[in-house]
Formats: C-alpha cells, sequence, structure tokens
C-alpha cells in the first residue's frame, strides 16, 4: 500500500532521467496511455467473469497482461526489444483497431484513447522501471483501488501547472462546488460538452453517488454523464477517470461540440444539467460560425459554447458554468445578445465570483482582466432573474448588476448561518463569527457581512456581499 501512495514520486524520479520526457506535460502523457491499459485490462478481466462470450478488441500479444505484466522478472522485456515492442507493434496495432457504428462503446474507446498518443520514453529500461511501478497497483483489491482513484486525481492536479495543459483542468474545489449547488437527481442526465479530464463528471457522479438506494437507481447512476473532449490527451485521461469510477461504458466522445447547427437540436439531444468549464481564448476555423445564428456569432470560443448549452438545456433543466468576467462585462454583440437570450429566456439564479488564483498558476501568461472568472448557475424553466430576492430584473437593469458584490459564497442559510467559499484549494474552513448587516440598498435584497475566518495559515476579517437563499 505504501508503494501505491508513493506512486508519484516514483514515477516521477524515474521519468526525469529519461532523455524522450520534456516536461510535466509529456511526463503525465507518457503515464497516461500505461495506465489506461493496466486499468482497462483489470476492467476486460472483469468483463470476462460475467460474460463467458466476452471478446478482447485488444490482439493477445497487445493486452497489458501479456506484455507488460510479468510474474518473474527475468522474463519481462526491457531495453531495446521493449522499446522495439512499443514502438512497432503496440502503437501500430491499438492505433489501427478498425471499428464500426456498431462495435460497442467499451472496446471502441481503445482506438478513440489511442489515435494520436505518444510514446516519448527512448530508454527502455527506464520503461520497463515504469511499467514495473504501474503493473504493482492491485485494481482488483477495493481499497487500493479507491486510494490510486486519489493518486490518479493529484496526478490530473499536476496538469494545473504542466504549462498550457492546465487548461484541462478545473479545480476540484470548484467542481464538487458546483456539483454540490447543482443537487443531482437519480435519473438525470449531464453533460459536459468540452470534459477535459472529466472533473465535472466525476463530481456529478461522486453527488449522485449518495443517492443510490437500489439496482435500478444503479444503472442510472451509471448512465447518468455525458461527455465530449476536442483534443486526444484529456479525452484519454477522462476515459481513464471513468473507468477508475467503476463507469464501464463511458459515455465520452472525442470531437468538438461546435460542428453542429445548434438550431437543429432536437429534444433528444438535450440533457437535464449542463456543468462545464467553457474553453476560452482560443480560435476555431471560420466555418464553426456557420453553425450559429448571425447574432450569436463570436470569435470567442466561451460564447459559442455558451450558445450550444442554451440550445441544449432542457426546458426542466438548469446549469452551471464557469465564464470569464469578460463575458459580463463585454459590449460585443455576439456577448450583448447572448445575455439578453440569459436574462429573457433563462432564470439567471446566481454569479458567484471566483478569486483570482483560482486557475493559477496556468493563468500566469493571461492579462489580468481575462484572468477573473465567475460562475453562472441558471436554469431554463423560468424568466425570473432572482439575483435579487426574487425581482424580476430586465436587460436593460443590468448596468445596476452587483456583479461586485456576489463575491466567493456557497450558502447563505439564515442571518447567522453562513458558508463561504473562498479559495480553490479548500485551505478555509467555514466561518467561525458572524455579523450581518442589510444592505443599505433597499432594491437589493442582499446583506453585508463582516465575517471572520478560520485559516489554518492566518485569521482575516474580510467585508463580503451575499445573496440570501
Amino acid at each position: 500500500m505504501s508503494n501505491v501512495r508513493n506512486f508519484v514520486k516514483r514515477v516521477r524520479d524515474v521519468m526525469r532521467n529519461d532523455p524522450g520526457i520534456n516536461g510535466d506535460a509529456q511526463r503525465i502523457e507518457q503515464i497516461a496511455w500505461m495506465l489506461f491499459l493496466k486499468v482497462y485490462d483489470t476492467k476486460e478481466q472483469d468483463w470476462e467473469f460475467s460474460d463467458s462470450n466476452y471478446e478482447s478488441i485488444i490482439p493477445e500479444n497487445c493486452k497489458w497482461s501479456n506484455w507488460a505484466h510479468a510474474e518473474k522478472q527475468e522474463n519481462a522485456m526491457t531495453g531495446e526489444k521493449l522499446l522495439d515492442f512499443v514502438n512497432n507493434t503496440l502503437f501500430p496495432t491499438l492505433k489501427g483497431i478498425q471499428v464500426t457504428p456498431e462495435t460497442p462503446i467499451k472496446k471502441a474507446i481503445v482506438k478513440t484513447t489511442f489515435e494520436d498518443a505518444n510514446q516519448y520514453m527512448k530508454d527502455g529500461v527506464l520503461l520497463r522501471q515504469i511499467i514495473n511501478i504501474i503493473d504493482e497497483i492491485d485494481l482488483s483489491d477495493y481499497e487500493e483501488s479507491h486510494i490510486f482513484g486519489e493518486i490518479y486525481e493529484s496526478i490530473l492536479k499536476e496538469l494545473q501547472s504542466a504549462g498550457s495543459a492546465g487548461e484541462f483542468y478545473t479545480p476540484r474545489a470548484v467542481t464538487d462546488f458546483m456539483a454540490m449547488m447543482i443537487d443531482p437527481q437519480i435519473g438525470e442526465q449531464m453533460a459536459d460538452f468540452a470534459c477535459g479530464t472529466g472533473g465535472f463528471m466525476t463530481s456529478w457522479l461522486k453527488e449522485l453517488d449518495k443517492k443510490v438506494k437500489t439496482t435500478d437507481d444503479r444503472e442510472k447512476f451509471n448512465t447518468s454523464t455525458y461527455g465530449i473532449e476536442k483534443k486526444q490527451f484529456p479525452y484519454m485521461l477522462c476515459i481513464t477517470n471513468m473507468l477508475l469510477h467503476d463507469i464501464d461504458v463511458p459515455q465520452v466522445i472525442h470531437g468538438n461540440s461546435l460542428i453542429k447547427d445548434v438550431l437543429n437540436y432536437t429534444d433528444e439531444d438535450k440533457f437535464d444539467v449542463i456543468l462545464m468549464n467553457p474553453p476560452y481564448g482560443g480560435s476555431e476555423k471560420k466555418e464553426i460560425l456557420n453553425h450559429f445564428p448571425d447574432d450569436l456569432k463570436s470569435s470567442e470560443t466561451a460564447d459559442l459554447f455558451l450558445a450550444v448549452i442554451m440550445y441544449r438545456l432542457k426546458k426542466t433543466g438548469r446549469a452551471a458554468i464557469v465564464l470569464p468576467d469578460g463575458f459580463l462585462t463585454g459590449t460585443e454583440t455576439a456577448k450583448v445578445n447572448l445575455k439578453k437570450k440569459l436574462l429573457t429566456e433563462f432564470n439567471l439564479h446566481t454569479i458567484v465570483k471566483l478569486p483570482n488564483s483560482t486557475f493559477s498558476p496556468y493563468l500566469t501568461s493571461i492579462p489580468p482582466s481575462t484572468a477573473k472568472y465567475s460562475f453562472l448557475p441558471f436554469a431554463s424553466n423560468e424568466k425570473i432573474l432572482e439575483v435579487f430576492g426574487g425581482k424580476t430584473v430586465t436587460y436593460e437593469d443590468m448596468s445596476d448588476f452587483p456583479i461586485h458584490a456576489i463575491v466567493e459564497y456557497i450558502k447563505v442559510i439564515d442571518k447567522n448561518n453562513i458558508i463561504i467559499f473562498l479559495n480553490a484549494t479548500g485551505n478555509y474552513n467555514h466561518v467561525e463569527a458572524r455579523e450581518m448587516i442589510p444592505s443599505t440598498n433597499e432594491n437589493k435584497s442582499i446583506f453585508e457581512a463582516t465575517v471572520r475566518i478560520k485559516n489554518p495559515r492566518k485569521t482575516d476579517t474580510m467585508h463580503y456581499y451575499v445573496k440570501t437563499i
């Protein structure tokens, strides 16, 4: 068990000596395809046990248990022989697997996982050492599997400091918070149209699992998530993440959510809940804009994803999304029209301001004006903006919207009980002392709170505006 807990350190110590590994992103990508094969091999053993007719899509010589696992290490491939097998047999074989529309998802994911995967290591002896470390993990043991699930999460967290790869990772304090506030229900299906490593999906599953009571509940739980991811690297990490969370048939598509005309979506394409942190700052091919109405065409990908969310949310659905503050203050035509649509056709429940450090350090190269984030919970079955205590707010009132006032909060239970969400690292605990003062602005049903925070590092006294529930 101690070896499992030291997994990350042991792998890092070996890989830093390999001349083919350049930086954390490549190290994690190298680990990712090996972990996938290890996890998938364990899953296949379970599937073979429960289904005597199960046939693997992976040829026998490429199964992890047949080339990587070795009961007696003197029989294990290593050095140049191992490199030759991985580079010239394993990768070409897995990349070349043939799939059809009839291929079951749990088999087809092998090909999609390896389509653009990379093998960076150049030292076959070191590669054997990494394989041995991974092979030590006993995923058939419940406790060890559970511990490794947490370790895998720590591997994903390292993406936040892995250069541009950080865009694929939303801090779990944020995803867990949003999943908790959206309050998953058995029978609902959630979607993330830019799912990255699957953070929102795993947070949803963790929250929904508390409500599973019956076998039927478990079946609905297992099919409650849907994701799309455009880039190969995070897609591979997401698939492995789902398998580690016992989702044997991950509903995760390797593709682009923006390539379908939003006006063509039907009720069958819509979801009960959407949780996501849309990509921002990027650009799409010009033809992508042809899939959007003229008034919603934008050069900002986050705007396009918000439009997709609006068209793919059920009439009784609800959503929580992370957006740059620039969306709230932007005056570009598409942003203005999206805000009009959001306020006239949806119930924008709350705007939660996230600390500037939430997505550090990978935002260090982003200008401060664009590095600020909020997340917006909203629902599609009402047309009232409930930020002002139920007062109907129209688009014309937007200039009076207190986007600065609702700062880093989770929930106000009553005037004497507040839970404050201050920091994505989770270093802040609940409020220690409270003093609630009604706002002087009678039109805004909010309170000014002088809050004393219990912080392991220090004690701060801060002023916050918090919306009453």
